[in-house]
């Protein structure tokens, strides 16, 4: 049906629907994209997977979006999707004409501290247009720890093997934890630009009285008006101001409402209202928790 969610569970069952035949674990893949079988997308579909996938695209020939500017592609390119996250592919899709795509089973690093390592890695919760775009150097280091995970997979399974997967697994992601950050200070003047995007978007909410319609703005609200993921816009934010983004509301509540209890004779009720929130008792928590006085004492100063 044209608007059916796909759902492949197992790495066995992505295997057999893409027909791609060398699978040697059951909860681990590692495949080259020059060695998938030739696949033709006849409609658009949308799909889910009971896994973990890590890409390395080399020579993709295409464009992309990241944050709301438009890039060609032609360095390295680095996806991560966590299990359950739904997915698309159009009639106009073209794999990668070289590249690596790592398979990962919630299970597999069950009970390893990298199970922890990944849900802590918050780019397994980017959208696909805040993938990491790596230097030829980081492509270099990338590529090679991809052959040598490839490498152990191929070996006879003995008592070692899953411990040395995980091991490079591991080294995987710290480095890709490494350029992440790199590719925030490097792409600094554009991060800049959707910073100032984001102030203004958040001054417009309350100047243009959106929270009486749809209540305290969300971390969710702001990611969907630039054009990114909650997860990435919080790391954005953090590495250039030191704060995520549910701080940086705070930060312009707390100053709204200060604006209002020394200027204005409303009830503290009121002021609740007028900011977004349900019910007063949560505006004052809120207030206390950030200025060390609650609203009332805070407006006594100005009496």
């Amino acid at each position: 049906m044209k608007n059916e969610i796909l759902h492949i569970k197992s790495i066995r069952e992505h295997h057999k629907i893409l027909g791609y035949k060398n699978l040697r674990h059951p909860l681990i893949s590692i495949m080259r994209f020059e060695d998938f079988p030739p696949f033709n997308i006849p409609q658009k579909i949308k799909f889910t997977l009971g896994f973990y996938t890590i890409t390395l695209k080399k020579n993709y020939d295409c464009k992309s979006l990241y944050g709301q500017t438009v890039y060609d592609f032609d360095e390295g390119l680095m996806g991560f999707t966590a299990p359950d996250q739904i997915s698309g592919l159009d009639e106009n899709f073209k794999k990668p004409s070289s590249g690596w795509l790592l398979l990962i089973h919630p299970d597999f690093v069950r009970g390893y501290p990298l199970a922890q390592k990944i849900k802590a890695s918050d780019y397994f919760q980017y959208a696909v247009n805040e993938a990491l775009i790596l230097s030829e150097d980081e492509e270099r280091s990338i590529d090679e720890l991809f052959k040598n995970i490839e490498k152990e997979y191929h070996l006879p399974i003995d008592t070692f093997s899953q411990d040395i997967l995980i091991l490079q697994i591991d080294l995987l992601l710290t480095l890709c934890n490494r350029f992440y950050q790199r590719q925030f200070v490097t792409r600094k003047v554009i991060n800049s630009d959707l910073l100032t995007t984001f102030e203004i978007a958040l001054n417009e909410y309350f100047n243009n009285e959106t929270q009486l319609h749809t209540g305290l703005p969300t971390v969710t609200y702001f990611a969907d008006r630039l054009n990114l993921s909650s997860k990435y816009l919080s790391d954005l934010l953090k590495n250039l101001t030191g704060h995520t983004t549910q701080q940086h509301i705070h930060k312009k509540l707390i100053e709204k409402a200060k604006e209002k209890l020394s200027a204005t004779t409303l009830t503290i009720s009121e002021i609740a209202y007028e900011l977004g929130f349900e019910h007063s008792q949560s505006f004052s928590k809120l207030f206390k928790s950030k200025t060390n006085q609650s609203p009332i004492e805070f407006r006594q100063l100005f009496n």
